[in-house]
């Protein structure tokens, strides 16, 4: 009974920003990390940026991207700057969670937004 939703997206000119967010809900004891990773098709999914204990980023978007996590709201936003084409992607938020009320623990997957960046 945990759900990810993904927001923002869509398309923009390369060097341009875009701030995508993630919000987990549900029966949510514990999150104990939230990243943000992008797949391509025919290519596999790849890590953009994950926050646990400290923070880690593909070196593809390092300076540029900045992720942010809302422990209140148990919230990721992704910030990112300076984009260029090899990001377009689809990004994908995931969590690492552990349910009320038991001792489930996994990683829970958004449905994805499309990121489209044009040259």
């Amino acid at each position: 009974q945990v759900q990810l939703v993904e927001s923002g997206g869509g398309l923009i000119q390369a060097g341009g920003s875009l701030r995508i967010s993630c919000r987990v809900s549900g029966r949510i004891f514990r999150v104990n990390a939230m990243g943000w990773y992008r797949q391509t098709p025919g290519k596999e999914r790849e890590l953009v940026a994950e926050k646990r204990i400290g923070t880690t980023y593909a070196d593809s978007v390092k300076g540029r991207f900045t992720i942010s996590i809302d422990d209140a709201k148990n919230m990721a936003d992704l910030q990112m700057n300076n984009l260029k084409p090899e990001d377009t992607a689809v990004y994908y938020c995931k969590a690492d969670v552990q349910e009320r009320y038991n001792t489930l623990r996994r990683d829970y997957w958004g449905q994805g937004t499309q990121v489209t960046v044009s040259s």
